[in-house]
C-alpha cells in the first residue's frame, strides 16, 4: 500500500463552474487532484458539466476557452504528479478539457486564384 499522500494542488484557477442545475443540486465540479466529477464520479469535465458549461458560456465562447485552458494546465500538472509513468497524455487531456468547446472555428476560406480580391 502506498503511504504517500496525494500531492497538494497548486493555487491555479479555481474550478467554480458549471453552477449546479437545478439550483441547490450537486454541482458537477472537479475533485482535485484526481480530476473526477464530484457529482457523478466520471472524468471531469463529465458530459453533464460540458452541457452546463456550454449553456452558461453560450454568449462568451472565448471566456469558456480561457477557463478550460487554465484548468487543462492545472489538470496536466496534477495528473502527471499523481502518475508520471502512465498517466494521460497531453493530447488526451487537451481533447478532454479544451477541444470539445464551441469556440473553435473551421478552416479559413482560401483566397481566390491569382492572390487578388477578384474583379473590381
Amino acid at each position: 500500500m502506498n503511504s504517500r499522500p496525494f500531492p497538494v494542488p497548486r493555487l491555479g484557477p479555481y474550478a467554480d463552474r458549471p453552477r449546479s442545475h437545478p439550483p441547490g443540486g450537486r454541482a458537477h465540479l472537479p475533485l482535485r487532484p484526481l480530476w473526477v466529477c464530484r457529482a457523478c464520479g466520471g472524468p471531469w469535465p463529465c458530459a453533464e458539466a460540458r452541457l452546463l458549461l456550454r449553456i452558461e458560456y453560450d454568449a462568451q465562447p472565448v471566456d469558456l476557452a480561457v477557463y478550460l485552458s487554465g484548468l487543462y494546465h492545472e489538470a496536466s500538472h496534477d495528473l502527471f504528479r499523481l502518475n508520471p509513468q502512465d498517466g494521460p497524455t497531453p493530447r488526451d487531456l487537451f481533447e478532454r478539457f479544451v477541444a470539445w468547446a464551441p469556440y473553435r472555428r473551421g478552416p479559413a476560406t482560401p483566397p481566390p486564384p491569382g492572390g487578388g480580391t477578384g474583379p473590381i
